[in-house]
């Protein structure tokens, strides 16, 4: 059973922070790591570099379109990154992601 990491950058701590909790809130995310970085990238037609912060989401398949919406439609960012790969852990917490994602628990109604 393969899951999703998504890998999106922010503009600071604060947002990075806020839109990880508002994905797990919503259980778009059954988690979500953050962390500083530092980018070089294009923009504008110059080289850019300054700091960023990082948020790392695991989420399950059938999540991927809704966890990216929510993101495009929260994020401060013209362009934001919305990156994600598919992924592989032990089963266990596999299986506890798709716990955490399950569309009945995102309704708020009970199995």
């Amino acid at each position: 059973m393969a899951f999703l990491i998504f890998y999106i950058t922010h503009p600071d701590e604060a947002t990075a922070r806020s839109i990880s909790e508002n994905l797990v809130t919503h259980r778009l995310a059954a988690c979500a790591n953050v962390f500083p970085i530092q980018s070089a990238y294009w923009w504008e037609d110059a080289v850019q570099q300054e700091g960023e912060w990082v948020s790392i989401l695991k989420t399950s398949v059938a999540l991927e379109a809704a966890l990216e919406k929510a993101v495009e439609e929260i994020h401060p960012y013209e362009t934001p990154c919305i990156t994600r790969f598919e992924a592989r852990a032990n089963a266990a917490y596999e299986k506890w992601i798709e716990t955490c994602c399950t569309p009945e628990l995102r309704s708020g109604t009970t199995q």
